[in-house]
């Protein structure tokens, strides 16, 4: 039931899983407790430098303090898509199929707000970032889950292909989005391009809109590079992606992330945005022009940083009894709670920061396929990491005493 302070829209939306794990990490670091914390998928490194420095330089001049352009400045969308081209062969067209947003959850959430009708639904994939599915519904739509299951293994893009088949011939009204986002978060599954054809060809037969969160599009492991969906033919006929320059280049507080791809629905994500915003600060799009044009070799560092840090905490897990696998892209670790504990996720993530002073998500917040899952946010550096494996090393065997 709706709490009396609630109005209709917000009264749609549940209490946040992960402000209950939020609280007590506050609290018992308010009584000076050392938390490691691997909740939040919040980069700790910064920029590079130069990225850095070209903010400040352009931040002293006169005239770049006023309104800036919601849409971007021109310059800053020609680079988004000569990075396009650079990286992934797309060849887009800056005036038509790119609009800058103020972060990938602002994109997202508006371009819903600009698609949907009461009564229109999409479909998400379950489990799934929180937003991806309360967007829709904060829009006056809603959102039918389809189940995503690492279980599943190798098998899993044809299962999971079969199953968005399968939501489409049960609904009643057609949906009007697929909203997809690999490599996923939270189970870090990734896909190959294959796929990405696949759910083209779905989309344009059932003549519905594609939205992809390409938000680890720099977060590729061992070799793996993650594709983008508009590398397939005939994408921008139903698709968009959206890029965000908060993980791979680490400007997660700038708020600067892009959606290219199909020029109606950036059209109307862009006459919306012109009544909401007037853009991000100036200096800020200059400095990311700056980051789009430098060397490669900036995003591969940062890369390098969140392979290390998987490696240490996949091993050093591992090596105490509990048994998970090394994702092959993202910033996180998607574990299995061990069975022999008999916790969900929101008690097995809450006795972890208790008894091993470390924070995760509950994977009961990500959406009931989440359930029995626990998600590590690699976001610590590696002596924390091993800090964070001795501390549930001690958990789980001072728990295995007690039972």
């Amino acid at each position: 039931m709706a709490e009396s302070w609630m109005f209709p829209r917000v009264s749609r939306l549940p209490k946040y899983i992960f402000a209950m794990v939020n609280e007590l990490k506050y609290k018992l670091r308010k009584e000076g407790q050392d938390i490691v914390d691997l909740g939040m998928g919040n980069p700790d490194t910064p920029p590079a430098p130069h990225i850095i420095e070209k903010l400040c330089e352009v931040a002293r001049r006169d005239n770049v303090h006023g309104y800036s352009a919601s849409k971007g400045i021109p310059r800053l969308r020609k680079a988004i898509c000569d990075f396009y081209e650079r990286r992934f062969g797309v060849e887009l067209d800056p005036e038509r199929e790119a609009i800058l947003t103020i972060g990938a959850k602002e994109g997202y959430s508006h371009l819903m707000l600009a698609m949907l009708e009461p009564g229109d639904t999409v479909l998400v994939s379950n489990p799934t970032y929180p937003i991806h599915y309360y967007a829709p519904i904060i829009a006056g739509g809603d959102a039918i889950s389809v189940p995503i299951l690492p279980e599943e293994g190798q098998d899993f893009e044809e299962s999971f292909l079969k199953k968005i088949h399968d939501a489409l011939k049960a609904s009643f009204r057609k949906p009007r989005a697929l909203v997809l986002s690999f490599p996923h978060n939270p189970t870090t599954l990734c896909v190959q391009i294959e796929f990405f054809k696949e759910v083209v060809n779905l989309a344009r037969r059932e003549e519905i809109w594609l939205v992809h969160d390409f938000a680890y599009a720099d977060l590729g492991f061992d070799g793996y590079e993650p594709p983008s969906i508009l590398q397939v033919e005939g994408a921008k006929e139903v698709a968009v992606e959206i890029y965000s320059m908060s993980k791979g280049f680490s400007m997660a507080g700038w708020r600067v992330a892009f959606v290219v791809g199909n020029e109606v629905l950036i059209k109307n994500l862009a006459h919306l945005k012109s009544y909401l915003d007037y853009g991000i600060f100036t200096p800020i799009q200059v400095a990311s022009i700056v980051a789009l044009e430098s060397p490669y070799e900036i995003l591969r560092e940062k890369r390098e940083i969140y392979q290390r840090r998987r490696d240490v905490l996949v091993e050093g897990l591992n090596r105490v009894g509990w048994h998970v696998e090394k994702p092959k892209g993202s910033m996180f670790l998607w574990a299995k709670v061990p069975q022999w504990v008999g916790m969900n996720s929101l008690e097995f993530a809450l006795f972890l920061l208790e008894e091993a002073k470390v924070a995760v998500s509950p994977g009961i917040g990500f959406g009931e396929y989440g359930e029995g899952y626990v998600r590590f946010a690699l976001v610590e550096n590696e002596q924390r990491i091993r800090q964070a494996v001795r501390g549930i090393k001690r958990a789980l065997e001072k728990f295995a005493q007690r039972v």
